[in-house]
């Protein structure tokens, strides 16, 4: 073979190589990369929007089948396991079967934390360097999750939604929540805590529209050992989004003064 053959041999060879290097490339999805998503000034990724997950664990945490009015879903449970001690167990099974009239949010009470990050309505997130505001369409509930570096108050006190305080590691926001009552359950199946309830929650912008949302969960009172959940939170991206208003009093007659004949 000539010079001229070689040479015009290993430009073919080299172009082919070129093009299948460049067709497998294409076909491997890239990593995410933290310069993919928003952030804020200080440099912190920016959760500012509204968000809603797209799951049923608002009626179930764990595996379910569909009943009525209840949609069969996957649970969020790790594992699928929840490590009750065995009198949390029965009591845990006494709400199930009268979750119709026992379960908080029948009594429009505020769901608490983590249920109302999983509630089947939006909720929108405010942020600035000290501070995360959280409004949810759902009753109109609020949460303040401080980032300033100030611990929990002293004392335990008695929070429908606990006390959050956040943290960064890394690109995750780390949220430390305590001070909750014993009056909210974790979904309409009759999973429950009690007021020595402690989270860690943990939110991670994986790209500008999804948020990965984990949170272990511990009780010493109600388990037998810390257990986690988790789920994706998604961003509304409708054109006009905003949040509207449910209002669960407005809905129930036991709330209302009766109407003069």
């Amino acid at each position: 073979m000539g010079l001229r053959s070689m040479v015009s041999m290993s430009i073919i060879v080299g172009a082919v190589l070129s093009f299948v290097l460049i067709r497998g490339a294409a076909q491997v999805p890239a990593s995410p990369r933290a310069t993919d998503v928003p952030r804020t000034q200080d440099g912190k990724p920016d959760f500012t929007g509204i968000w809603r997950v797209m799951n049923s664990a608002a009626w179930d945490i764990q595996d379910h089948q569909a009943r009525k009015g209840v949609p069969a879903g996957m649970g969020v449970v790790e594992g699928n396991e929840i490590p009750y001690q065995p009198a949390a167990l029965a009591k845990k099974r006494e709400n199930f079967q009268n979750r119709e009239t026992a379960d908080p949010e029948a009594k429009c009470y505020l769901p608490g934390v983590p249920r109302l990050m999983y509630m089947p309505f939006p909720f929108q997130i405010f942020q600035t360097p000290t501070k995360l505001t959280m409004l949810f369409e759902y009753v109109h509930a609020t949460r303040f999750i401080h980032t300033n570096g100030t611990p929990h108050p002293p004392g335990h006190i008695d929070w429908w939604m606990g006390d959050s305080r956040g943290r960064w590691e890394g690109d995750t926001l780390v949220v430390d929540v305590v001070d909750f009552n014993d009056q909210t359950w974790f979904d309409r199946a009759g999973n429950f805590h009690s007021d020595q309830l402690h989270l860690v929650e943990r939110y991670t912008l994986t790209d500008p529209d999804h948020i990965t949302y984990e949170v272990t969960v511990e009780d010493p009172q109600v388990f037998t050992r810390p257990w986690r959940m988790s789920m994706i939170l998604y961003r509304h991206k409708e054109r006009n989004v905003q949040l509207l208003e449910y209002e669960c009093y407005a809905f129930d007659n036991e709330f209302h003064a009766p109407v003069p004949n």
